[in-house]
């Protein structure tokens, strides 16, 4: 988890590392705003398509 909410975060940063079969995947932010909500929290299992960080 790289973002809390409530954060400024700005398109490109890195909001979450997600590990998947041993790798590392960036999951960044797609535009500028600010952290409304984390879904996820370390170590929860997360499926295709689930929403992980609201930016507003």
């Amino acid at each position: 988890m790289n973002v809390t909410v409530g954060q400024a975060v700005k398109a490109g940063d890195v909001a979450i590392v997600l590990e998947a079969m041993k790798m590392e995947n960036n999951i960044n932010c797609g535009k500028d705003g600010v952290v409304k909500a984390v879904y996820v929290q370390k170590g929860d299992n997360v499926l295709e398509g689930a929403d992980i960080v609201l930016v507003e």
